[in-house]
């Protein structure tokens, strides 16, 4: 489909191969401020959750998040990908800017309401472990919308390539969520309050925000009313996003649910500790993939040899540092387990293997598909995350009855292995030499 609002405005150039590995480099390390600030913010209210409440305390902080994650990912991995990808070639303040500034606005304001709907539809099993009265829930609604809010600006910023004012407004971020649970942890709040408190912190980060996107003209000029291909265009990354929230996102949340009615809060407690260690290292895997290749490979969209070399050459590079990494983790697993979480959760440490063995693989692939995502190819990726999910819950069904919980990170191993093969596999042009 042809795009819209010309690309007169269009700032990409081409780089060779070193050069765009340098500058993948340079930007990691340059946005390692707030790479580190959010990992630091995650270790910090793990612990606080795991102190204040065990295993069965971090389980519920993982199902809290993962229930925004339910509310936010059609937002974050639709509307927001998308805008970084067709604001990021073109001019601040310029009339294509505002089409696709405006029709991002207008789809996160759908989205919010569809899933507000629906959590209210559902209710009862969303949220009958919070216990929520109707307050509780209005405030998760205030407190998911006000984030989405921020998010979707920190997405603008990205695009406009301003990483500074991101990065420093992301490390505010990341210290607001842990402020506000110690907060209310120090006023005896229990956990369902706490974890609210956790929510609206992070929310209000919405005002610095949009001052600053205002301040550095991102946000100004009149009204641009986005035409319907650019709605439409727009809404191609909501397909993508819909097939990560029902293949991934809501499969996790079933899956927590089933071992919590398996296993009990304080058992499945022990293969959340697991899950939350690969939690804050993908963390930071996805903030620098989404802060310096992503933006980087989209703007490389019409420019099929350079990105093919850029891919290339950081996909080498992460494979190795991944290894080294993960490998580390896994010889440190018995100080780790005690130090983020405390000594009830030692008994972890025989479920990191195959957590760390999958997590490589997952990291791997993760690094291919972002091409498809690049290139706009929904059906295709909606295709990989159906197969993913499906292949995982025939393997949930085969390996818990047998395995127990370990049965769960065995399933994880395998999937993400098989899915990298594949992808090896449909993406073997990359291996060829770049003419």
């Amino acid at each position: 489909m042809p795009l819209p609002a010309a690309e007169e405005d269009a700032q990409t150039t081409s780089l060779p191969p070193a050069a765009g590995l340098g500058r993948f480099v340079r930007g990691s390390l340059g946005s390692g401020v707030s790479v580190l600030a959010r990992a630091g913010g995650s270790v910090v209210l793990n612990k606080l959750v795991a102190v204040y409440g065990g295993p069965g305390g971090l389980t519920l902080l993982a199902h809290f998040q993962n229930l925004m994650a339910l509310l936010t990912t059609l937002p974050n991995d639709g509307v927001h990908v998308g805008i970084v990808k067709y604001l990021a070639p073109r001019r601040p303040g310029s009339a294509a800017w505002r089409a696709w500034l405006w029709a991002g606005a207008l789809l996160n304001a759908a989205v919010l309401m569809l899933g507000f709907a629906t959590l209210l539809l559902f209710r009862g099993r969303l949220l009958a472990v919070f216990e929520p009265t109707p307050v509780w829930v209005m405030g998760l609604m205030l407190g998911i919308a006000l984030l989405t809010g921020h998010a979707y600006l920190a997405a603008v910023l990205l695009a406009a390539q301003r990483l500074r004012a991101y990065v420093g407004l992301t490390v505010a971020l990341s210290v607001a969520g842990p402020l506000a649970v110690a907060a209310a942890l120090a006023a005896g709040q229990p956990l369902p309050r706490v974890l609210l408190a956790y929510l609206m912190g992070q929310g209000l980060m919405l005002v610095p925000t949009l001052l600053t996107c205002w301040r550095l003209g991102l946000l100004r000029g009149r009204w641009q009313r986005p035409s319907r291909p650019v709605l439409l265009a727009s809404g191609r990354f909501l397909l993508m996003a819909l097939s990560v929230l029902l293949c991934s996102k809501a499969v996790d949340f079933a899956v927590r649910n089933l071992l919590i009615s398996r296993y009990s809060l304080a058992e499945t407690g022990l293969w959340q500790a697991a899950a939350k260690l690969s939690d804050n290292y993908t963390m930071v895997f996805s903030a620098v993939m989404g802060a310096v290749y992503y933006p980087r490979l989209a703007a490389l969209a019409h420019q099929p040899h350079a990105q093919k070399a850029f891919v290339r050459s950081v996909f080498g590079l992460l494979a190795v540092v991944l290894a080294a990494g993960l490998g580390l983790l896994w010889l440190l697993r018995d100080w780790l387990l005690p130090l983020l979480f405390d000594g009830r959760f030692a008994a972890a440490r025989t479920l990191l293997g195959p957590q760390l063995a999958g997590d490589w693989a997952k990291l791997l692939s993760w690094t291919l598909l972002y091409g498809l995502m690049a290139r706009a190819r929904v059906g295709r990726y909606v295709l990989v995350q159906v197969a993913s999910a499906a292949v995982y819950a025939g393997l949930l069904v085969a390996l818990l009855p047998s395995q127990g919980l370990m049965g769960a990170q065995l399933a994880h191993a395998f999937r993400f292995g098989l899915l990298l093969l594949a992808c090896l596999f449909y993406f073997r042009p990359l291996r060829r030499p770049v003419s």
